[in-house]
């Protein structure tokens, strides 16, 4: 390995091209060569269910940077091509095109891949995923115009989005949730049902407690959604939104240590000497939580890609960010910082059924998290609450003429 052999970051997405931006801002003068699997410029995922899919933003949108960004700043991108093979000992890494690249240091920045969805029926046309911008443009056309019937299966974030987005055409929704309420594993029941009110407000038929068993339809194309309860919802259109997968499958290969993501230490730097991982596939050590965590969110991609360029670069770092996100639904605003548990105990700042509020949850009289609901600019103070770890009195929280940032300080 010679001092000019480059800087590799496999994976097209925020976090990668974050992390190339980064190099180049620190002085890294040496080759970035950024190996992106899609045809794609690289872009952001989260306008992907909102504003391009509600049609308020055009396609180039979600764009990281201009077309002519890597040129002018000297970074080698390589739209889809796909790396089939890591070796950390000689370190090189394997291209779909039989191109085999050495590298100084690697970034893995492979995200994470859309859950499937294991019933009969699951591949016939009229049945979409949301993961990339090839299939929010064809959920775009499916949409536009209205007048389509549309079963989402899965009540979580991309699912509520996705039906607010096909509301918002004029189109006629249905959401299946195996659960008891739509968000439960993230935000319990309690604020799960404050979703669930919203959309049942915007004209969604919304079931709980229920299982899809098989999607039908006639001549290769969806015509009905069967579950436990229903011998057939009517579709034109159904989406799959539960969950995702982290594409380990390279690093995994490699000999990498796996679990729920590439296992990385507070520097995210993986078992193998020079490569480092970043974003969605990353299982990191938090140092403020104590544990390894992993986060699918835009956050976590914008901050973790350049954390990880610092530290391919031999710059101190502790990876600690406060996990957040934000999600847009009809005239529902919110966002979410920290991670809540299932034993938590939830307060609230506010009256949910007035449409604008703070939740917080509570583990020992600490803050664990915190959700602004159509209440803006509390994001610091609430994460502040978060990393102090200071026990605060449940008065204090919901009482509204209490500053946050006074019990933060």
């Amino acid at each position: 390995m010679t001092a000019q052999e480059p800087f590799v970051i496999v994976g097209g997405g925020l976090a990668g091209a974050k992390a190339a931006e980064t190099l180049r801002a620190e002085g890294f003068d040496g080759r970035v060569v950024l190996v992106a699997g899609e045809e794609e410029l690289p872009y952001e995922r989260p306008p992907l269910s909102k504003g391009y899919l509600l049609g308020t933003a055009d396609r180039e949108s979600p764009r990281v940077h201009a077309a002519d960004w890597y040129g002018e700043q000297g970074v080698e991108l390589r739209t889809g091509v796909r790396a089939t093979r890591l070796d950390p000992a000689t370190h090189r890494l394997t291209l779909d095109t039989g191109e085999e690249l050495p590298y100084a240091k690697l970034l893995l920045a492979t995200g994470s891949s859309a859950r499937r969805l294991p019933v009969p029926g699951g591949d016939l046309d009229g049945v979409r995923y949301l993961r990339n911008l090839p299939d929010a443009d064809r959920l775009l056309a499916d949409f536009t115009g209205g007048g389509r019937r549309v079963v989402l299966v899965g009540a979580g974030w991309i699912g509520l989005e996705v039906a607010a987005a096909a509301r918002h055409h004029g189109n006629d929704v249905t959401i299946v949730e195996p659960q008891s309420t739509p968000l439960h594993a993230v935000l319990g029941p309690e604020m799960g049902r404050v979703f669930a009110r919203l959309h049942r407000e915007h004209g969604v038929e919304l079931f709980t407690d229920t299982i899809v068993r098989e999607i039908r339809g006639a001549d290769g194309r969806v015509e009905s959604v069967a579950t436990d309860g229903h011998a057939g919802l009517a579709a034109d259109v159904v989406v799959v939104g539960v969950g995702a997968i982290p594409n380990v499958e390279l690093a995994a290969a490699a000999g990498l240590d796996v679990d729920n993501g590439v296992v990385t230490d507070h520097a995210l730097r993986t078992s193998a000497p020079d490569v480092f991982a970043a974003g969605d596939v990353a299982s990191s050590f938090h140092p403020l939580f104590g544990r390894y965590v992993r986060v699918e969110h835009w956050a976590n991609a914008l901050n973790g890609g350049p954390a990880a360029a610092r530290s391919m670069l031999g710059q101190e770092v502790s990876y600690d960010r406060v996990p957040y996100f934000y999600s847009d639904q009809y005239d529902l605003g919110m966002e979410y910082s920290g991670l809540g548990g299932p034993g938590d105990t939830v307060v609230t700042r506010g009256n949910p059924e007035d449409g604008a509020f703070i939740a917080f949850w509570l583990q020992d009289g600490r803050v664990t998290a915190g959700m602004n609901v159509n209440v803006w600019d509390v994001t610091d103070p609430i994460q502040e609450l978060i990393r102090t770890r200071r026990q605060v009195p449940v008065a204090s929280l919901i009482d509204a003429d209490t500053p946050l940032e006074r019990l933060a300080a």
